[in-house]
């Protein structure tokens, strides 16, 4: 039964975020411009540690799983539950974004339902460092100020200004992903180059939190008095 009600909190955490996220990219990229949609997703991201992390830990976020994976705080199979959940929580949310698009009156300030894409303001290389290095710095600090006992209070406001900064710098630029969930659910609904060029969405912010997840231990404690009590069984903080 804790099981099932950690997916179902990954799932309701990516839906919201999603909605919330790319529904601030929807209706009010052009009239509030970059900073309110890096706050959207950063407020949302916040939000979301404190109300589901101490069910799930709150990955809602197929990276930050694998990360989590990689650091032996979760099984293949529970990850492999947590992918699923959040995939779908995306795709419900990108569907609902999609019908107020289409049948709500809502004008797409982004044309494009907020999906991410590249060739416009960067290109695939440039896409690939920037989203590597974006998810980087998003999953360590989910790792690493979720292991720190002392910073556990704080940790949703350190992972929502982490999101939050990622998406002041690469909205202009491709979208910002960090998330192959959030890519995923939009371009299912908008198609054509969005879905194309998915796999670049999906891949390199893998990399970049497989990559935080070997940094990780580098700056976390190993004494196991010093890390953090918050922890979920099987799930991770983080």
């Amino acid at each position: 039964m804790d099981d099932i009600r950690r997916y179902a909190a990954e799932f309701l955490g990516a839906l919201l975020l999603v909605f919330f996220g790319v529904g601030s990219s929807v209706a009010a990229r052009v009239e509030g411009g970059v900073v309110v949609v890096a706050l959207a997703f950063g407020f949302v991201m916040l939000a979301l540690v404190y109300t589901i992390g101490p069910l799930s830990g709150s990955h809602v976020n197929p990276a930050v799983t694998l990360g989590v994976l990689l650091s032996g705080k979760i099984s293949v199979v529970g990850a492999v539950a947590y992918w699923i959940a959040q995939f779908a929580g995306a795709t419900v949310a990108a569907f609902l974004l999609w019908i107020l698009t289409r049948w709500g009156d809502v004008v797409d300030q982004t044309g494009v339902l907020g999906t991410n894409g590249y060739g416009k303001h960067i290109n695939l290389l440039g896409t690939a460092v920037l989203e590597i290095v974006l998810t980087f710095l998003f999953v360590l600090v989910v790792l690493v100020v979720t292991s720190w006992a002392e910073h556990s209070r704080f940790a949703g406001l350190a992972i929502g200004l982490a999101l939050a900064a990622a998406h002041l710098v690469g909205i202009t630029l491709d979208g910002t992903s960090v998330n192959p969930a959030r890519s995923f659910g939009p371009a299912l609904f908008e198609g054509g180059s969005a879905l194309r060029q998915l796999w670049a969405f999906i891949v390199f912010p893998l990399v970049g939190g497989a990559l935080a997840a070997l940094v990780a231990p580098l700056l976390v404690p190993r004494d196991p008095d010093q890390r953090s009590r918050t922890e979920p069984p099987r799930g991770g903080r983080a």
